[in-house]
């Protein structure tokens, strides 16, 4: 294994950085490593810019990372790079898929272009989907692994599209020597996810976009919670501060052209996820039983969790119990900006609903 890289004094892009993860991760960095600068390029599509920290040390640039009037604001010695935007998520994929190709896919290959003959570059990190890989299966799962299959049949082109970006990176590795490291998501969840964040995307899941904070934000307003095919689908839930330290761990300890899972391992069914957070919000409405999703045939899934834990000493501390009860305080803290960034979509969201 190489020596360890440093985040201390080092000058730092995150792609994606005003978004949910991307301002965690933010904050992490200043917090806990002292970076010389940090860099961020968010076009704010599926984020908003109150997520992006007030500090001296951080530059925030708006646009895509595929304008090369962008790129070129850019510094030429950064030495670390995270590229965590994407066309947010599934759904809005589905809905719109040239736009997931244009913000999903050439933001990828754009970015690993630019940054194809970086001197100072020590790792790029990329926000692969654990979901792209998994098992798609409603029977008893087994942990998904870094070197599972890889099918050529995909649920959404978001999955299709974050594969590519694996392909794209593992290219330039093999071409270029780009020191690309692959950092295999599961669901996060946490703090500073904002329903509605960014601009309408041609879907109500703009708004209604992962399942914990719509979850909570409805629980809150003892609405009843949609359990979709009974609530009998499983994922992986890592919280987001634990996410923060494994994209870290990444960047340390990760070998150019390895994947590592970021996950919690431990399978969450829907059911259970929706009784957890009614106990926390105290919501007695019954839940909403509903047909499963005409699209997704994931079924039940989970990280395995070995390799990131020999090869980056990263392991998920934080429970879904805890992490929950964090995220329901943060809300409850954050209900008139949740609600105003879900109030600019009522208009389109009634439409889609008539």
């Amino acid at each position: 294994m190489s020596d360890t890289t440093t985040l201390k004094n080092a000058k730092i892009l995150i792609v994606g950085g005003a978004g949910f993860v991307g301002c965690n991760l933010c904050r992490h960095i200043l917090d806990k490593h002292d970076p010389k600068e940090i860099w961020i390029i968010d076009n704010l599509l599926s984020s908003e810019i109150s997520n992006v920290p007030e500090d001296s040390k951080v530059n925030f640039i708006f646009g895509s990372v595929a304008d090369d009037r962008v790129l070129a604001k850019l510094p030429d010695d950064l030495e670390l790079v995270f590229h965590l935007a994407c066309y947010h998520g599934n759904q809005s994929s589905i809905a719109d898929p040239i736009a997931d190709h244009d913000n999903n896919t050439i933001t990828s290959l754009k970015l690993f272009d630019h940054l194809k003959e970086s001197k100072n570059l020590k790792k790029i990190v990329y926000a692969a989907a654990g979901c792209a890989v998994a098992e798609k299966t409603f029977e008893d799962p087994t942990a998904t692994s870094e070197d599972a299959p890889v099918s050529l049949f995909h649920d959404s082109p978001y999955s299709i599209s974050k594969l590519v970006g694996e392909m794209y990176g593992n290219y330039f590795w093999n071409r270029h020597g780009l020191p690309f490291v692959k950092a295999r998501f599961q669901n996060v969840y946490g703090p500073r996810e904002i329903l509605g964040a960014g601009s309408w995307r041609g879907t109500p899941h703009t708004v209604w976009r992962n399942v914990i904070p719509t979850f909570i934000w409805k629980s809150l307003n003892e609405e009843a919670l949609p359990l979709d095919n009974g609530g009998n689908a499983s994922r992986d839930f890592i919280f987001v501060e634990d996410m923060a330290k494994g994209l870290v761990g990444c960047a340390q300890e990760g070998q150019p052209g390895e994947a590592y899972n970021l996950a919690s391992g431990v399978e969450t069914t829907i059911k259970d996820l929706a009784t957890y957070i009614n106990e926390l919000t105290g919501n007695k409405t019954s839940v909403d039983l509903k047909p499963a999703r005409d699209w997704d045939r994931s079924g039940r899934r989970f990280g395995a969790t070995l390799k990131s834990k020999e090869k980056l000493n990263f392991s998920a501390t934080v429970s879904i119990k805890n992490g929950l009860a964090k995220t329901v305080d943060w809300t409850k803290k954050n209900r008139e900006l949740i609600n105003q960034s879900i109030e600019k979509h009522e208009f389109m969201i009634n439409q889609f609903s008539s």
